[in-house]
């Protein structure tokens, strides 16, 4: 009997799944190239849906991402309905009051009904597909979440309209309710480099959206791939399209824009009503019965009256009626949404883009935008309010609502939108600064547009982005992929050396001995960086005094030098007390002042534990993270970058991507955390597209008839 060595048996059966793994890929290529519908799951826990017609492809869709992410969606869902705490308890009750205030799973149905047939289809089979793959698999779900199923097309309505609620409130005053002020760090690197700029001659795209590491903001990886349609990218989870993709042809990426499209009005009170125009007017009034799932598993019922004025919803804050008007939602509402979206994503050129953009169905979200025809864009989308006062700061606030005068009804259309295509500098960026300086040198005039279109100010992780662009005459792939890693602290590069100086003049023997520290210090947030925990410790001193940053520099910005401002430190001495006491803390916690940052700060993720690389956005790192603190002392990354993905658009298209956390949150899934390590070592893999490449690196293959899995 023929005995072979276990190496070269691990090798023979490795090759002969190869085969048989090829052979299948071949046996389902036909023509147009697909014959059967099926998932192909690659070793990333990518699926790459392959299937002969949309609603087989939608159907996919929902069973892939209950797969990877079924009791998240569920949570998800149920929380969009009001019902969170009927289902979980008291924790949930403030979130149902004002998903119920909101009317957001009142109005789902009206929004299914606005759908055009195709899409109401597409819907349904969205759903059946998540719905299928619990019955087959109902032990892969927590018991406490199948509550929620079935789930149907008007819940995934009534979530995207909770999402985009949530994205544009806390570019707005809405961000002061509902506890949404802790939205506001949102946001997101973008850029498109056009062929001059590009060492090989082809056009790149940067998607970089920075979003907590948990819940409704975590990212889902996918191809979707049908006669109609080949696209590749990512969607927040639930959500039944990608929202961030590339094709053969082009890609785009969204970062939160700067917006108002959500505003507080003040309500006077009078006689039961409230006044408007000189006149009391009453409320639009209904009463409904929240349950609240009790420990003991009955249930108490609360009453929720809601109110309506003519601005929209009423909630209470500080003893006032605030009444809330939101585009999108409230006002305008999206219905088109996901067909907008996915024709973006079917597009074979920029014409073709901007038809499916100007359908003016995405109420928020800039676009930067690239393709293989060389052209790039970036575009302020969204729905701005017609407004006939104020600018910009005013409406942050909470207005007045007495008067006709504050009350918008208008919408700017797509063409009033502000948009740069083709710039000569080669480029267009955007880290979340208002449009005027997505490009330079700047093609985009403040004066030509609304005061309250959007501010004027420009972010230090703005201007390090802007930076890293103009430092070379053209760009490869690879510095594409090394900038976006930048920790560099454009923060460090305009105030440190004034810190230093100031130490050692006003310092006691433990501030000069910090000022030595952060004068060797690197200025960068790697893992082996040491005065970089110190400097973040003396920046948060610093926020303790004075309540943020902008008091601090000597210089402030300035939009006459947007990439210079601001600068130098405004008190000296209150610097160097300040970092005293920022190396007072980290000595006593750590026994050092030059602690390396990735001893502290972690990337974590199921049982992955490994040094971070990355900071927060306020010390002008590109590379974002953020961190919440951890029982051992140290701290692990809670939000920042997710999704990342490096394009060039060559023949054929060349990509780089990670879904950082991994593309998996189900308990027990091999992707949880599995991609950490490359965000370690600050690298991205390579994209998986072809059936010949995805089948080299298969992990499972499930086929589906159209009628069900």
């Amino acid at each position: 009997m023929l005995t072979l060595h276990p190496k070269l048996l691990r090798l023979f059966l490795s090759l002969l799944g190869l085969f048989l793994a090829c052979f299948i890929a071949i046996g389902s290529i036909g023509i147009p190239g697909i014959q059967s519908n099926e998932i192909l799951w690659d070793t990333w826990g990518v699926p790459h849906i392959f299937a002969q017609d949309r609603e087989s492809l939608a159907r996919g869709f929902g069973w892939a991402q209950m797969q990877n992410h079924g009791n998240l969606i569920l949570r998800l869902y149920g929380t969009a309905r009001g019902r969170a705490a009927e289902y979980w308890g008291k924790n949930y009750l403030d979130g149902d009051k004002l998903v119920r205030i909101m009317g957001f799973a009142d109005s789902a149905p009206e929004w299914y009904q606005k759908q055009s047939p195709a899409f109401r289809r597409y819907l349904d089979a969205f759903v059946a597909g998540m719905n299928d793959y619990v019955k087959q698999n109902p032990d892969k779900i927590a018991d406490e979440l199948k509550v929620v199923l079935p789930i149907s097309a008007t819940d995934v309505l009534a979530y995207i309209q909770l999402g985009f609620f949530s994205f544009i409130a806390q570019t707005g005053g809405c961000g002061q309710i509902a506890n949404l002020e802790r939205l506001a760090g949102m946001g997101s690197n973008g850029w498109a480099i056009a062929r001059s700029h590009s060492t090989t001659k082809h056009a790149m795209l940067l998607a970089n959206p920075h979003l907590a590491w948990s819940g409704g903001q975590t990212w889902f990886e996918a191809q979707l791939k049908s006669p109609e349609i080949d696209a590749y990218g990512a969607t927040l989870v639930g959500f039944p399209v990608l929202g961030i993709a590339f094709n053969d042809y082009l890609g785009w990426t969204h970062t939160n824009n700067t917006i108002d499209g959500c505003d507080l009005y003040k309500l006077s009170l009078a006689d039961g009503g409230y006044r408007f125009d000189g006149q009391v007017r009453e409320f639009e009034t209904s009463r409904q019965t929240i349950k609240i799932r009790q420990e003991d598993g009955t249930f108490k019922e609360e009453l929720l009256l809601v109110r309506r004025s003519i601005h929209g919803p009423v909630v209470e804050k500080d003893g006032s009626a605030i009444a809330i008007r939101i585009v999108g939602v409230d006002r305008f509402p999206a219905y088109g949404i996901i067909e907008q979206l996915w024709n973006t994503a079917k597009a074979k050129n920029l014409t073709e883009f901007q038809a499916a953009l100007q359908r003016h169905q995405l109420p928020f979200f800039n676009v930067i935008y690239g393709d293989r025809d060389g052209h790039i864009m970036y575009l302020f989308n969204g729905y701005v309010p017609v407004r006939n006062q104020g600018d910009f700061n005013y409406w942050q606030g909470i207005v007045p609502g007495d008067t006709s005068e504050t009350l918008w009804q208008k919408i700017h259309p797509f063409s009033e939108l502000p948009k740069v295509i083709d710039p000569p500098g080669g480029w267009v960026q955007n880290c979340n600064d208002p449009p005027w300086s997505s490009t330079f040198p700047q093609k985009l005039d403040p004066k030509d547009f609304p005061p309250y279109i959007a501010p004027q100010f420009m972010s230090l992780r703005a201007q390090r982005s802007v930076r890293m662009l103009q430092e070379n005459a053209s760009i490869s792939f690879d510095k594409l992929i090394e900038d976006k890693y930048s920790t560099r602290l454009e923060l460090s590069d305009r105030i440190l050396d004034d810190l230093i100086a100031a130490a050692r003049q006003y310092g006691s023997p433990l501030g000069r001995q910090a000022a030595n520290v952060l004068e060797k210090w690197d200025r960068f947030a790697d893992a082996d960086s040491r005065g970089t925990l110190l400097f973040q410790l003396w920046v948060e001193e610093i926020k303790s005094q004075r309540g943020d940053l902008s008091g601090m520099f000597a210089t402030p910005w300035d939009e006459s030098n947007p990439l210079t401002t601001p600068k130098s430190l405004a008190a000296p001495r209150a610097a160097a007390v300040a970092l005293e006491a920022a190396a007072t803390k980290l000595q006593t916690a750590y026994g050092a002042l030059d602690v390396p940052w990735g001893n502290v700060m972690r990337l974590m993720r199921g049982k992955v534990d490994l040094p971070a690389n990355g900071g927060a956005d306020e010390l002008g790192i590109f590379r974002v993270l953020e961190f919440e603190p951890i029982p051992n002392g140290g701290f692990r990354a809670v939000f920042g970058d997710t999704y990342i993905a490096a394009i060039e658009f060559s023949h054929p298209i060349k990509g780089k991507i990670l879904n950082t956390y991994g593309n998996a949150t189900q308990p027990g899934s091999p992707n949880i955390g599995d991609q950490l390590e490359l965000a370690a070592r600050k690298e991205l893999r390579f994209v998986w597209r072809k059936r010949q490449e995805i089948v080299a690196h298969l992990e499972s293959r499930q086929v589906f008839s159209s009628l069900g899995m």
